[in-house]
């Protein structure tokens, strides 16, 4: 299997922390996405979209969207609740982290390290709505250990990405104590150093 990806990406670096929680077999091919290398017609007949992460495994299957990815690597795993309910509880959380959360913190990052953006420039109604999520996230790991009950799951792993670097999006955590309990504790798991 390549995974075809961008290390600043946290959508990329998704898919490898499932791979190496999961000790599945894979090999890095680095995607540099300010250069247009999701642009070549060799990429965008894996992926139409042009977009990373991308999976190609050894049939010549491709597949993307770093949550249907991870979804689908982790099948059978202990990142992937038994019971159905849960299950889909899992799926609400990975559906709600691109649509309300990514947008959001993952943009304003993107704005202030990769386009050397003040915090003072961000659009107000973007940081608005990071922080709602954010909020969310707190008052839900404010009575939960993890996303869907007490142990980590592809939730937890999906919403790691971006927010531990919230911070490089402008974001204050400060006020945020059961979310900093929780990226210390998900970093633990996927034997990840803090981030800084």
């Amino acid at each position: 299997m390549k995974i075809y990806g961008d290390m600043n990406s946290g959508n990329c670096l998704k898919v490898k922390w499932v791979c190496d929680r999961l000790k599945l077999p894979y090999q890095w091919v680095e995607i540099d996405t300010r250069k247009g290398e999701t642009r070549t017609p060799q990429f965008l007949r894996m992926n139409g979209a042009g977009q990373v992460p991308t999976i190609a495994f050894d049939d010549g299957r491709t597949l993307a969207q770093s949550n249907a990815i991870i979804r689908y690597l982790a099948r059978d795993s202990d990142l992937v609740p038994r019971d159905v309910f849960a299950a889909a509880k899992m799926d609400e959380w990975l559906f709600w982290e691109q649509y309300s959360h990514e947008p959001y913190v993952a943009v304003c990052r993107f704005q202030m390290v990769y386009l050397g953006k003040d915090v003072s420039e961000l659009d107000p109604e973007k940081v608005k709505r990071g922080y709602a999520a954010l909020d969310r996230m707190e008052q839900h790991l404010a009575t939960s250990r993890c996303f869907v009950g007490e142990a980590t799951s592809l939730a937890d792993v999906s919403l790691l990405a971006y927010t531990r670097l919230a911070h490089e999006g402008g974001f204050d955590l400060g006020r945020h104590v059961a979310i900093s309990r929780w990226i210390a504790e998900t970093e633990n798991y996927l034997g990840l150093p803090p981030a800084r």
